[in-house]
């Protein structure tokens, strides 16, 4: 029953942090380090990630169709429009974090997922988040993206491999700063997503099928509807609240929990 309870609690945690800009993997490495929860195990991460990528996809069903069928007529007419060049941006944005990921994930995993690291960048990058919401020009939709800015918000993403960093807050923060409104930063940053849970769910899919241990197929239906729910709702309010809202809130949750994580951290 307990692992039951947790699994559900942490599929949840990923529903609604991995699209809001406070950092999905700080909340579930933390319930191992504070409350003491084991590790769910890889099953279980490709369950949350199927849920939350099934969650996106619905949700941006309409524009993935758009940016498919766009692409093939650009192929079959061999002439680049805007639905083929969104789509080339999303790619292009994908690949520093793929470089990055290869690169420096096995350091990342062994000297990053502590407390202190958490509370340092969930504190930094929540201060830049809060920055680049007022710096921010917010004039530009995501048809107005370019290349070059898609490579460095791609690069801006990179950076989210380190716990606390958030994904999506700094996709957003570097989008914001580069003039983006705040309904085009957290649109694209959605979209941004997809291929990076793909690749995700596929490396611990990988390791999962080259392991021997027994799947709880249970814990893995329980995920897979639990994060898929919880991120479809989550991605539903934020999307229609951004504008009105802004990075505030966020911000404010982000410098409060650093602060209770550097207390945590000055207990142990």
């Amino acid at each position: 029953m307990d692992n039951v309870f947790q699994a559900l609690v942490l599929a949840v945690i990923q529903g609604l942090t991995e699209f809001l800009p406070v950092s999905s993997s700080a909340h579930l490495i933390l319930p191992s380090q504070i409350l003491g929860w084991p590790d769910q195990g890889q099953a279980f991460d490709v369950a949350v990630h199927l849920g939350t990528l099934l969650a996106v996809v619905v949700y941006f069903y309409v524009d993935l169709k758009r940016m498919v069928v766009g692409s093939w007529d650009s192929v079959t007419s061999r002439k680049m429009n805007q639905d083929m060049h969104l789509a080339l941006a999303v790619g292009i944005a994908t690949v520093p974090a793929v470089i990055f990921g290869g690169l420096f994930s096995d350091f990342i995993e062994d000297h990053l997922r502590s407390s202190f690291v958490i509370a340092c960048t969930t504190v930094f990058f929540g201060l830049l988040l809060w920055a680049s919401d007022k710096a921010g020009k917010g004039e530009l939709s995501v048809e107005k993206i370019t290349w070059n800015f898609a490579f460095l918000i791609g690069c801006a993403q990179a950076l989210a491999l380190i716990p606390g960093t958030s994904r999506s807050g700094i996709t957003i923060t570097a989008a914001l700063f580069l003039g983006f409104s705040r309904v085009a930063s957290a649109r694209f940053s959605m979209l941004l997503s997809i291929p990076i849970i793909v690749a995700a769910g596929s490396l611990e899919t990988v390791k999962l099928a080259g392991g021997h241990s027994p799947v709880p197929w249970d814990i893995m239906a329980l995920g897979v509807v639990a994060s898929a729910v919880s991120a479809f709702l989550c991605i539903h309010v934020f999307m229609r609240l951004v504008e009105s809202i802004g990075m505030l809130p966020f911000v404010i949750y982000r410098l409060a929990l650093g602060a209770f994580l550097f207390a945590f951290v000055g207990l142990n």
